[in-house]
């Protein structure tokens, strides 16, 4: 079966508070963001000590870690600012295995120095993209070097944003410290969010052997809101990735929010992956229990 998680990045508190809080409304697994009000995990602070003991207070929790973040903008086009970036993200990496899991995720960046999710026409260049193959490759291969496996999520505005674009990565950097992340909303924008099915189904049928590891949360048209939207989810100190709400013409609620065609998503996605985290997100904790008792429903109602 299929089992829902959480970022623990929703609960601002200190470890161990935001164990039992998740282990409370019956998680049994968390994708880990490296914030917590008690222990630092910031650039240059990451010991071999700090991540086992993250670790063991989930794991005491019934709460394995199946994922870590490490969303970051890789390609932010001053190089001071990116090579300082992809150090810390390439520190999580090599880290990885001691909070629990192989698998760290980050998006694959704009050429925007305003946003990490606002388009840059760089971003859809030739020359964008090899500049962002070659990080890509480096962090695989960093990956892999410390028995981790780096997942690049897609974001329309992002260099790697279409259907076409992760294939084509993929393809160029085939590498096994390379992984997906698996998050359909992502790849819809205002010319074919009304062609869901036909992207879905274009999406697993030809990324369905990159995918490690799935998000839920839900896509919509802005309406009349064309402006970057952020949520306050009541951490004053939350990440960006985790206030987002998305940008232009496309709306990226919490999951049962929108329109996503969750039957469908989760049918193709269960195909090879019958057991795989799905990692609710864009939401508040306040809105956690409806969102988990949303996803829950829909694995019931397909037998998932």
């Amino acid at each position: 079966m299929m089992q829902a998680g959480i970022f623990t990045g929703y609960f601002p508190y200190g470890l161990k508070e935001t164990a039992e809080k998740i282990r409370a409304l019956d998680f049994n697994t968390v994708q880990l963001d490296l914030h917590f009000k008690d222990v630092d995990l910031s650039a240059g602070q990451i010991t071999k000590d700090k991540a086992r003991q993250v670790r063991d207070v989930f794991r005491d929790h019934n709460l394995p870690v199946c994922c870590v973040s490490g969303y970051t903008n890789i390609i932010h086009p001053d190089k001071a600012e990116r090579e300082k970036r992809v150090g810390y993200l390439k520190e999580i990496i090599r880290n990885a295995r001691h909070f629990g899991s192989p698998y760290v995720i980050s998006e694959t960046g704009t050429y925007n120095t305003e946003s990490d999710w606002v388009h840059h026409p760089k971003n859809k260049t030739e020359e964008g993209f090899e500049e962002c193959r070659k990080v890509i490759a480096d962090l695989a291969q960093t990956a892999y070097d410390h028995g981790a496996v780096f997942l690049l999520e897609t974001y329309v505005n992002n260099v790697v944003g279409s259907v076409e674009e992760t294939v084509k990565m993929f393809a160029q950097v085939d590498h096994p410290g390379l992984g997906l992340l698996m998050d359909p909303t992502n790849y819809f924008e205002t010319h074919n969010i009304d062609r869901m099915d036909q992207i879905l189904n274009q999406v697993f049928d030809t990324l369905t052997d990159k995918i490690k590891i799935a998000h839920a949360k839900d896509v919509k048209r802005s309406g009349g809101d064309k402006s970057e939207k952020h949520a306050d989810i009541g951490d004053e100190d939350a990440l960006e990735s985790h206030t987002f709400r998305g940008v232009g013409e496309i709306e990226l609620p919490a999951p049962g929010l929108g329109s996503l065609n969750y039957d469908l998503y989760l049918q193709r996605l269960a195909e090879k992956h019958p057991n795989i985290p799905v990692i609710i997100e864009h939401l508040s904790e306040d809105d956690v229990p409806r969102a988990k008792k949303f996803l829950d429903g829909k694995f019931r109602a397909n037998g998932l």
